[in-house]
């Protein structure tokens, strides 16, 4: 796996079931994409199970491929996908989902909004800070505290919304459907399904409040 793409004191936090399984699986779509898993990592994934939700569908999918994916294939399928020979299948970039560009505002945005919320960038990352990776690392800090202090939900989906949900719900479902998708078209479907949990949450959470 890459290094981690911010730095930040990592406090332990005694966090609800609910909030450690939400920062789990942001944190589980960081590391895959991030780089591609090793033995140990597929050998892990290989022993997850999930329920008959979409979204526990994209687990058991996961394990399923994981369990027949050589660590070499893996390497292979993430490079395509991601690196390629100049560029790989997929542009994992806020900026360029939304503007068709890399290095526009929404980065600009995302900087100045880690800075107010005491966000560090690692020294060793040369990735732009709106990687889908580094924005689940992120979420998943945000949730657990790891950047100082836990957020309330409504920053949290302040944070969200400005730099997840206006893009990566698409992302996921091109990272599904992509033709070099084997051992990723599940990680697609689990973020796909994932980001719409999360939308909906939010919404219910706001609404609850009006």
């Amino acid at each position: 796996m890459s290094q981690e793409a911010t730095a930040a004191p990592k406090p332990e936090p005694d966090l609800p079931e609910e909030e450690r399984l939400r920062a789990e699986l942001y944190g589980l779509l960081s590391r895959l994409l991030s780089g591609p898993p090793g033995a140990e990592d597929l050998s892990r994934l290989a022993a997850l199970s999930g329920d008959n939700s979409e979204l526990g569908d994209g687990i058991s999918a996961l394990s399923r491929v994981a369990n027949i994916t050589s660590p070499e294939a893996a390497t292979r399928e993430y490079n395509a996908l991601f690196i390629g020979l100049g560029r790989g299948e997929l542009l994992p970039y806020g900026s360029y989902y939304l503007t068709g560009f890399l290095n526009e505002k929404p980065l600009a945005h995302l900087r100045d909004h880690m800075a107010k919320l005491g966000i560090v960038r690692s020294k060793d990352v040369k990735e732009p800070e709106d990687h889908i990776a580094t924005l689940c690392e992120m979420m998943a800090g945000l949730i657990t505290g790891a950047y100082g202090h836990t957020l309330s939900v409504s920053d949290q989906e302040a944070f969200f919304n400005t730099h997840l949900a206006v893009w990566a719900e698409h992302f996921f479902t091109d990272l599904e459907g992509a033709d070099g998708s084997l051992f990723y078209a599940p990680v697609g479907k689990i973020g796909r399904a994932f980001m719409n949990i999360e939308i909906e949450a939010f919404r219910m959470e706001t609404q609850a409040k009006t």
